[in-house]
């Protein structure tokens, strides 16, 4: 997803997609072990996505003014 489409979801639903992707990831290292993998390089994505939107949550309570 790009970046201003995940700043437009609510951090309930980033966390929901968080989870989600996480599971997905999860299922994918595992085809990777058996060596049923076709796409590798969707790992890679998926922890970039997870990063983004951690990245959006954060500055999100930073500018709430989570941190003193």
């Amino acid at each position: 997803m790009k970046v201003n489409e995940l700043r437009k979801l609510t951090t309930e639903e980033l966390n929901k997609k968080i989870a989600e992707e996480k599971r997905e990831l999860l299922d994918l290292r595992i085809k990777q072990s058996n060596g049923s993998l076709e796409k590798p390089f969707k790992i890679h994505e998926l922890r970039k996505d997870v990063a983004r939107m951690k990245t959006i949550i954060r500055e999100r309570e930073l500018s709430e003014g989570g941190e003193n």
